[in-house]
């Protein structure tokens, strides 16, 4: 099944490629991106609960710096989200917990070209807090460390403007307690999809 986000992303991409002619890259050390991302929980359980957290769109702003052309780090920032917590044992909503998860990627920019496609690799830490589930029946272990892999490609629009489209995979997961007592993991392992603008300077 294609997820409608993805087919969204594409198309635009797509549109505006054909509507591009080659040009010569953009330079500068710096590039800074404002995305809106949507994220697809793997929502893999092995608690018996029955865990499942809610997809959602949230904001993003990822920051680039280019060790040469083709090499470039970037650090990739939200603000806390907030996710709801469903368990099909219990029947419906079980409380909320919310999360915040930098990521940190290395990329290779392929250049030469009048789009500009990356890969990337890097580790992902997600910190989980302002957890109520189950009243207070239930809680999770507040940090998560993971690998993160990444592929996109930005559009060049003329004077350092670029629209960017852009999916990751990051490993998240947590330990849920019950009662104080460990009762399995639960993983969101999201595909993050994002489409945005940047500013290479």
């Amino acid at each position: 099944m294609i997820h409608r986000p993805l087919i969204a992303i594409a198309a635009a991409a797509a549109t505006l490629a054909a509507a591009l002619p080659t040009q010569a890259q953009d330079t500068g050390n710096w590039l800074i991106r404002a995305r809106a991302v949507h994220l697809d929980s793997s929502n893999k359980d092995d608690t018996g609960l029955g865990l499942t957290i809610n997809n959602k769109w949230l904001p993003e702003v990822d920051i680039s710096y280019f060790f040469s052309p083709n090499i470039a780090a970037e650090l990739i920032l939200t603000v806390p989200q907030k996710q709801t917590v469903n368990s099909t044992v219990v029947g419906g909503d079980i409380g909320t917990f919310k999360h915040l998860p930098p990521t940190l990627t290395l990329q290779y920019h392929f250049t030469g070209m009048s789009v500009r496609p990356y890969v990337g690799a890097g580790v992902n830490y997600t910190n989980l807090s302002s957890v109520n589930l189950l009243n207070g029946g239930a809680n999770l272990k507040r940090n998560s460390y993971g690998l993160a892999l990444q592929a996109g490609v930005d559009l060049p629009l003329g004077g350092g403007w670029l629209l960017n489209a852009d999916v990751k995979k990051v490993q998240i997961g947590t330990t849920v307690y019950v009662g104080g007592v460990d009762s399995g993991k639960f993983k969101v392992d999201p595909v993050l999809f994002g489409i945005g603008l940047g500013k290479r300077f």
